[in-house]
């Protein structure tokens, strides 16, 4: 397939599940049209997703890069018995966030991908590691024949405004309520 005539900017956003599911899919979809894709990581640790396993059997076409400590937070910073995800980022965490938002420029402007995806690069926003204005740069750095999707919580208005597509995902009923933990090729 030749390259897009247009490339827009989706965002995923809410507090709902399926954000990134919904990026993994998009990105299927183009690579099942000749599409390249690059599908950048922030704030995954170092957990053994299926995406990465599945992207290792659609390479070239689709590559997945993550940038981020392999355990998240700083619990030198919490109270003992803080679970992982209200932990403060560490420095690390800001530091492989920065490498991101490097490696998305390139991976961007390089030539080589039809498709770029930053998943969770609005929850890198909400926790500081990196700021809505680098993110904006990011979208203004976009060729104009370049997919850009950007997946998280919380998106910042000015992201939203500068997106062609924002879809919310809404929490209606999920099963971590009822003490179901995250499953391999489910959840991760």
């Amino acid at each position: 397939m030749a390259p897009l005539s247009r490339g827009l900017v989706q965002v995923y956003t809410g507090d709902g599940k399926g954000k990134t599911t919904a990026a993994l899919g998009l990105a299927l979809r183009a690579v099942g049209h000749g599409l390249r894709v690059c599908f950048i990581q922030f704030m995954k640790g170092d957990w053994p997703l299926g995406e990465r396993k599945a992207a290792a059997r659609l390479s070239p076409e689709l590559e997945v890069h993550w940038f981020s400590a392999p355990q998240w937070g700083d619990a030198s910073k919490a109270q003992p018995g803080t679970p992982w995800w209200q932990l403060p980022p560490s420095a690390e965490d800001r530091s492989k966030a920065q490498e991101g938002v490097v490696f998305a420029h390139r991976a961007l402007t390089s030539g080589s991908y039809d498709l770029v995806v930053l998943d969770e690069v609005l929850l890198a926003v909400r926790y500081g590691l990196i700021s809505a204005d680098e993110v904006l740069g990011l979208i203004c750095a976009k060729p104009p024949q370049v997919e850009l999707v950007l997946t998280g919580r919380d998106a910042p208005d000015a992201v939203i405004a500068a997106a062609d597509l924002v879809t919310e995902m809404k929490a209606i009923k999920h099963p971590f309520g009822e003490g179901v933990s995250a499953r391999p090729g489910i959840e991760y």
